[in-house]
């Protein structure tokens, strides 16, 4: 009477459930990503591969490194209060009649995200006096790499 062993082992693998377990986790992971909002504002500060020259009908605003702010400046010019930047941009509206038109925000690499985002409100507040064909867009000025 022969002994046969019955402990052969399968070769096969059970790619199905394996296949079913790693779907189901993409899509839990793919519907909760979507579900999350970020809370910052996303600017990435300052260098640039590829840009383009504007022209010179532009107003300018600069933010030095001690946080100064300059608006048009010029060789000597003196810095302005955060306050005066809308009245000094009001006075910059009444002289601009070009149909682009553009503020280009200029930053120390050093500045606070915060800096910029008051100088965002100030041009909102100067584009919600505006109608909608004479509102300004904001540039972020960078250099190139």
């Amino acid at each position: 009477m022969s002994i046969q062993l019955q402990n052969k082992r399968s070769a096969d693998f059970p790619s199905t459930t394996m296949s079913d377990l790693v779907f189901l986790i993409l899509i839990f992971f793919m519907i909760t990503s979507t579900m999350v909002a970020p809370n910052a504002i996303n600017v990435l500060l300052p260098k640039s591969d590829a840009g383009q020259q504007l022209s010179t009908h532009n107003i300018e605003v600069y933010i030095d490194a001690n946080k100064f702010y300059y608006v048009n400046p010029q060789p000597n010019s003196a810095p302005v209060p955060y306050e005066a930047i809308l009245p000094l941009l009001r006075e910059q509206v009444q002289k601009d009649f070009s149909l682009q038109r553009n503020v280009i925000l200029r930053a120390d690499k050093s500045i606070p995200v915060e800096e910029l985002v008051k100088v965002m409100d100030v041009l909102n507040q100067l584009n919600n006096e505006l109608p909608q064909e004479q509102r300004y867009k904001l540039l972020l000025a960078t250099e190139a790499k």
